[in-house]
């Protein structure tokens, strides 16, 4: 039987974030961008109602959330961010959640770099 999918995604949310291995980073901050994806059944009879969607201003809150705090790993605000979308939005088939860091402070000349964390119910 053939599913329709709706897929609501945030993409390239900015963040000036507390997050990074080295001390410097955690106190003068970086520049991160967000993207989350959510896919789930499409059963929106009423395609003009927001209880039938996922409030894509709620998924921007959920993640400047949970960006605000100092962290050594993007990681650990990945697999939060994930844990919470996947508590919230227990119909979610799929959720996706990147994290781009931009300059990492390494020294080689990178424009960015990223973490991504997939979940996927099977």
């Amino acid at each position: 039987m053939a599913t329709i999918l709706q897929t609501v995604s945030l993409k390239e949310a900015r963040f000036y974030a507390p997050i990074g291995y080295y001390e410097e980073e955690q106190i003068l901050g970086n520049e991160f961008f967000v993207s989350i994806d959510v896919c789930f059944p499409f059963q929106n009879t009423e395609t003009e109602d927001l209880h039938n969607t996922l409030n894509y201003e709620e998924l921007y809150q959920l993640a400047a959330k949970v960006m605000q705090p100092k962290r050594k790993l993007l990681e650990s605000a990945a697999a939060e961010m994930l844990n919470q979308i996947r508590d919230a939005v227990d119909h979610a088939i799929t959720i996706e959640v990147v994290i781009r860091k931009s300059n990492p402070p390494f020294g080689g000349d990178l424009s960015s770099s990223q973490v991504s964390l997939k979940y996927n119910r099977n």
